[in-house]
């Protein structure tokens, strides 16, 4: 896992405010994402960055100060990028809604991680985690994702109990595509299916249906 450091390093020196401005910063990032993914933290070096831009090293001190605020800018675009990517399902009852509503959200993390994979693996393993609030935040918001799939408890709700049956789907749906990236087979559909058929029976036992 990422380690964590002081949060004074992490914030961007200048923001752009004009078009031509956002545009440098643009081409800064995107070159700095692609040479982090190539290199990997310990070998990815804002030099490199600037030259892959095509910006002086001066220009992309403007903006960076160093390369860990670079990567945390990275960072936050990728994860909005993956919050984009996994939709909220509307909420349903029946078991067709809960597998169509399942699918969704499996079909939404499967395309989150079909994105620059090594660049995801490099943010979640390597690179330092400047400021723990922005991480908080965004796993927040990533477990609503699978919280909003679960079927209301008979009875009284129970929203730790929810809470904990959040984690554990994500935990499992994320183990196993995982692994279907290492072995390349994201773009499996019997992969899906199985996955599918194994959170909603999960789902279907937890709610007594």
């Amino acid at each position: 896992m990422a380690t964590r450091i002081p949060p004074q390093r992490e914030s961007p020196r200048k923001a752009p405010r004009q078009q031509r401005s956002r545009a440098t910063v643009d081409a800064i990032l995107e070159a700095a994402a692609r040479v982090l993914a190539k290199r990997g933290w310990a070998d990815f070096t804002t030099n490199e960055t600037a030259l892959a831009a095509g910006v002086s090293i001066g220009s992309l001190y403007q903006y960076f100060p160093n390369k860990l605020a670079l990567a945390e800018e990275i960072r936050a675009r990728h994860l909005d990028a993956v919050l984009a990517a996994i939709s909220i399902s509307d909420s349903g009852e029946g078991a067709a809604t809960l597998e169509r509503r399942v699918a969704k959200l499996i079909d939404g993390v499967v395309a989150a991680h079909s994105v620059d994979q090594e660049l995801h693996r490099v943010l979640l393993d390597e690179v330092p985690l400047a400021a723990r609030s922005k991480q908080d935040a965004f796993e927040l918001d990533y477990l609503r994702r699978y919280q909003a799939v679960i079927p209301p408890l008979p009875g009284k709700p129970d929203p730790i109990r929810d809470e904990i049956t959040g984690r554990v789907l994500s935990a499992a749906v994320e183990g196993v595509i995982h692994a279907a990236a290492r072995h390349g087979e994201l773009d499996s559909p019997a992969l899906r299916t199985e996955l599918n058929e194994m959170v909603c029976a999960y789902l279907r036992h937890r709610s007594g249906r």
